[in-house]
């Protein structure tokens, strides 16, 4: 999935529950934060590594039971795990899924391309198509508000 949707995709679920959006999108953001720069700069021939090896529920777990904002955090980060594994599935490749495991198992044939090479291989991919009628949906839905909001007309205002 690309960055952007991680971030989206956490954004509406904090929308729709009583979760922190800004927790579950700083916790979306945290395995491409951290892996990204790590292969780019040939720290590990791998994109999905350390903040992608759901052996970080060591870390998670912990955080999770710390509050709302950790909870959020945490479930940001498993999002983000769901979704990229979701990913790779749906482009033909399951065997990539064991980037979740990493270090521990690493795929055997891994697609490792930097994110610009990543998004060109993307477009037309079924997961593509699956992310172009996430970002609709939300467009979709943003519209709706607006167009709602302005119907309402002004409120009254007690200053």
């Amino acid at each position: 999935m690309l960055f952007l949707t991680h971030l989206l995709a956490a954004a509406i679920l904090g929308r729709v529950s009583w979760l922190s959006p800004l927790w579950l999108v700083v916790g979306t953001a945290v395995p491409d934060v951290v892996d990204k720069p790590l292969a780019m700069v040939g720290v590990t021939t791998l994109y999905h590594s350390v903040g992608h090896s759901v052996l970080l529920v060591i870390v998670a777990l912990p955080l999770a039971l710390s509050g709302r904002a950790g909870l959020s955090a945490a479930l940001g980060w498993a999002l983000h795990l769901s979704l990229d594994a979701l990913h790779v599935v749906l482009n033909g490749r399951p065997g990539d899924a064991v980037f979740l495991l990493w270090p521990a198992v690493t795929p055997t044939d891994p697609l490792a391309l930097p994110p610009g090479s990543f998004f060109l291989y993307y477009l037309w991919s079924p997961s593509f198509f699956l992310e172009v009628m996430l970002w609709l949906t939300a467009a979709g839905l943003l519209i709706r508000h607006v167009t709602r909001s302005a119907r309402a007309g002004p409120r009254d205002r007690i200053d």
